[in-house]
């Protein structure tokens, strides 16, 4: 009996009582005329069964965000375990969606490059290191004479909230102004921020005029040290241009001074405003086309991030000398090689075994269903109806249910 999966008084839609035992761990082809019930007995009954007993044995707190399906019309199904159900439809025209954002395999490697990236300097090709407080002084100090500053601390950057108790807090440790989404208020004042919607606050540390006098160094020093420990590493540098340069002690270039705020999975996604190119806002070519007949094309590799989609800095960090733009450029085939063939440190390997795991066996999947010449960074509205249905079975079976 376990060998099968046991139907009695299936009744769903036009099922008519319908008993029957269904061989599992083999490929059962379901055939009849249209209107005759497959569909029925398939979706609306034996996966619809499948996942609500799922469902059901997972606990109340994780039920709340599932969708539960109501019980199938049936006396009783035997033998029955978790069911994945892959609908016949066509891919995406979205031209963000990727073989990878759809197999979620590029989900795991921008998690990767955000553990163990090494960031180079995208100006000068050189690997990046910390800065220290010296050095942050010594470039700021590098404005002309007479330039006037503040000096920020960037508490928030581009979050949702309305971050009532950390402008309390700065106002309490006597703190008298805020810089806000670009606009500097009274930390007195009353502030009412719309909690959907990101904000950038940046408390303002110092306010000071560009000097040789030694007492200006050793104020600023003072002022940036404040900074990074409110920010958590972080100091901004406001000039009267109305540009923030952001330096960190964590990584920046000390040749070019290129700074990096954050290395983190968001800079590696083409379609957050953190990650995305600014030049073709992460499609990776140049658009054209006429709004009035939305007939739009995309033939132009764009020529700030050479199709790759994302921002400079985000294409400048590394793994085994090649960006995440460049991985996904590989077939899958030589995606896996390109892994195994991979060096790592042991911390390292120790930060990335299991993602490198989970991404490992998405690919062993798309491998086993014969789609290694696929690229990750593949439209996935140029897939074949075929391949966009075997990329779905690969997802599903990858989820490890």
């Amino acid at each position: 009996m376990n060998n099968f999966i046991v139907i009695k008084g299936a009744r769903q839609h036009n099922l008519k009582n319908l008993d029957m035992e269904i061989p599992r761990d083999q490929l059962v082809v379901i055939t009849g005329l249209s209107g005759s019930g497959k569909s029925s007995l398939a979706f609306d009954t034996i996966y619809a069964e499948g996942q609500r007993r799922y469902v059901e044995s997972l606990s109340a707190y994780a039920r709340q965000f599932l969708d539960q399906m109501m019980k199938p019309d049936v006396d009783s199904i035997e033998g029955l375990s978790p069911a994945i159900s892959i609908e016949q439809k066509t891919t995406s025209h979205n031209p963000r969606s990727t073989v990878g954002t759809v197999t979620e395999i590029y989900d795991y490697f921008r998690l990767l490059f955000a553990r163990i990236g090494q960031p180079f300097c995208y100006l000068c090709g050189n690997l990046i290191a910390a800065q220290t407080v010296q050095q942050m002084v010594d470039a700021i100090l590098e404005h002309p004479l007479g330039t006037k500053i503040h000096i920020l601390a960037p508490i928030v950057r581009g979050r949702k909230g309305e971050y009532r108790k950390e402008l309390l807090a700065a106002r309490k440790a006597g703190f008298v102004r805020v810089r806000i989404d670009g606009v500097i208020r009274d930390l007195g004042e009353s502030i009412n921020l719309h909690k959907q919607r990101k904000h950038t606050i940046e408390i303002v540390i110092d306010r000071l005029l560009v000097k040789s006098e030694p007492g200006v160094a050793r104020r600023l020093a003072d002022s940036v040290e404040t900074a990074l420990k409110m920010a958590h590493g972080l100091v901004g540098v406001l000039t009267e241009d109305g540009q923030v340069r952001v330096y960190s002690e964590h990584l920046a270039c000390i040749q070019c001074g290129v700074s990096y705020s954050e290395i983190s999975p968001r800079i590696f996604s083409f379609n957050s405003p953190h990650g995305a190119c600014d030049g073709c806002d992460g499609i990776g070519y140049e658009v054209s086309g006429h709004s009035e007949s939305e007939e739009w094309t995309f033939d132009t590799p764009c020529k700030m991030c050479g199709g790759g989609r994302l921002r400079k800095e985000s294409l400048a960090i590394k793994i085994g000398g090649l960006s995440i733009a460049e991985v996904t450029h590989l077939s899958v085939q030589h995606t896996v090689a390109f892994l195994d063939a991979l060096i790592l440190t042991d911390r390292e390997q120790m930060i990335g075994q299991r993602v490198l795991k989970e991404i490992r066996e998405r690919l062993e999947f798309l491998l086993n269903v014969g789609l290694s010449y696929l690229t990750l960074n593949r439209p996935s509205a140029t897939l074949s109806g075929g391949e966009g249905q075997r990329i779905r079975l690969a997802t599903q079976i990858g989820s490890g249910l």
